[in-house]
């Protein structure tokens, strides 16, 4: 596996504990929120810089996967939430405005699928709009 596949890879498996973090914001997973997740991802995958892309296939495959494993290792938000902002610091070229926005969709998707977005999943997609905020050197692939 080359460098740029690895840090796809990467890329899609902190995608994927990013979107646990958001469904489990408030303590519970409903299939709904697992379905949007599977339903939704094409909408980062279509925009990630096309040197670190895989086949859509596969990102879906790690982002699932991931989301899973995470749902049965009972890892906490925190720690998934955390997990993802530390990648996302340490790569942040691969981090476009339109990556961000479309990341902002898929999880607000997630987190509306069962009955509408909870105080706690608007918490934690308020804190990833503000950390994306944040950023002074956005640039556009």
């Amino acid at each position: 596996m080359n460098a740029d596949n690895s840090i796809a890879m990467l890329f899609y498996q902190n995608l994927g504990k990013l979107f646990y973090a958001v469904a489990f914001a408030d303590k519970n997973i409903e299939a709904a929120e697992f379905d949007a997740l599977k339903e939704n991802v094409h909408h980062v995958h279509a925009i990630l810089s096309l040197k670190h892309r895989v086949p859509k296939a596969d990102a879906e495959h790690y982002i699932a996967s991931t989301f899973n494993t995470m749902e049965n290792e009972n890892r906490t938000v925190e720690s998934c939430y955390n997990d993802f902002m530390a990648f996302k610091r340490t790569n942040e070229p691969l981090f476009s405005k339109s990556l961000k926005i479309a990341i902002l969709k898929t999880a607000g998707l997630i987190a509306s699928a069962f009955s509408g977005k909870n105080k706690s999943e608007l918490i934690m997609l308020a804190k990833l709009d503000i950390e994306f905020k944040k950023d002074t050197n956005e640039k556009q692939f």
